[in-house]
């Protein structure tokens, strides 16, 4: 009796604390993240998008929703560095096309930025936009964004990365020591960070993001194979 009284217990413990939030945090979100597919020519990649980005998570739902990724291409592709994809002109894009600019799009997203709390890791989903120079608040693009890859980084480099951001965009920048841990051991993207809105990460996949990242490409950076997405979809919907 003594055993299932400590059972009931424990069951009724952890039920309050799912409730009432005693969980940390981490352990809620991961409950609550939405999840999305890219199901491409070279692949499947699954997505997560961070609650902590409400607006950039809800407006690349509501994309997904409408069909707007299936069909386009992976039209930025840079070898240890990302790919990038979502925009709309590369869904019928001809051989060599320059693609990217954005000039269609509607709207922008205000940016999320939380740095460094969310930070441009290995594998991280990003928002690109226009440079500072015409987009000074760091508005995302409607609907392009890249995914990370990067490289590891050891204590020199990263001192290196804060004095890069210094003098291209004369802002302080200080990693904290568990962000520099990360990226020794993972690797990713520094130099972006405070200055891209990161909005997700890649739960699955990444083996399929290092094959794109590695094809072939133009002096424009677009992959001379189209890759392509054929669809993208919510997970459980």
């Amino acid at each position: 009796m003594v055993k299932r009284i400590e059972v009931f217990l424990t069951l009724s413990l952890l039920i309050v604390a799912l409730v009432g939030g005693i969980l940390p945090m981490s352990a809620q979100e991961v409950v609550e993240q939405k999840e999305a597919v890219l199901e491409t020519d070279s692949g499947r990649i699954r997505i997560a998008l961070y609650n902590e980005t409400p607006l950039h998570r809800d407006n690349f739902v509501k994309l997904v929703r409408e069909g707007f990724y299936d069909g386009l291409l992976f039209h930025r592709v840079i070898e240890n560095f990302m790919i990038q994809t979502g925009d709309s002109l590369s869904r019928h894009a001809a051989e060599g096309q320059l693609l990217g600019d954005g000039s269609y799009e509607k709207y922008k997203i205000p940016a999320e930025i939380l740095f460094p709390k969310i930070f441009h890791k290995k594998g991280c989903i990003a928002a690109a936009r226009e440079g500072d120079d015409v987009n000074p608040r760091r508005e995302s693009s409607m609907c392009q964004f890249y995914i990370v890859w990067g490289k590891r980084y050891n204590g020199n480099m990263m001192d290196d990365v804060e004095e890069r951001i210094i003098r291209n965009t004369g802002e302080t920048v200080t990693f904290p020591a568990e962000v520099r841990d990360a990226y020794y051991k993972y690797g990713g993207t520094p130099h972006l960070d405070k200055q891209y809105t990161v909005f997700g990460e890649v739960k699955e996949g990444m083996e399929v993001v290092e094959k794109i990242m590695k094809t072939e490409t133009d002096s424009n950076d677009r992959p001379l194979k189209d890759i392509r997405i054929i669809r993208a979809y919510m997970v459980d919907e």
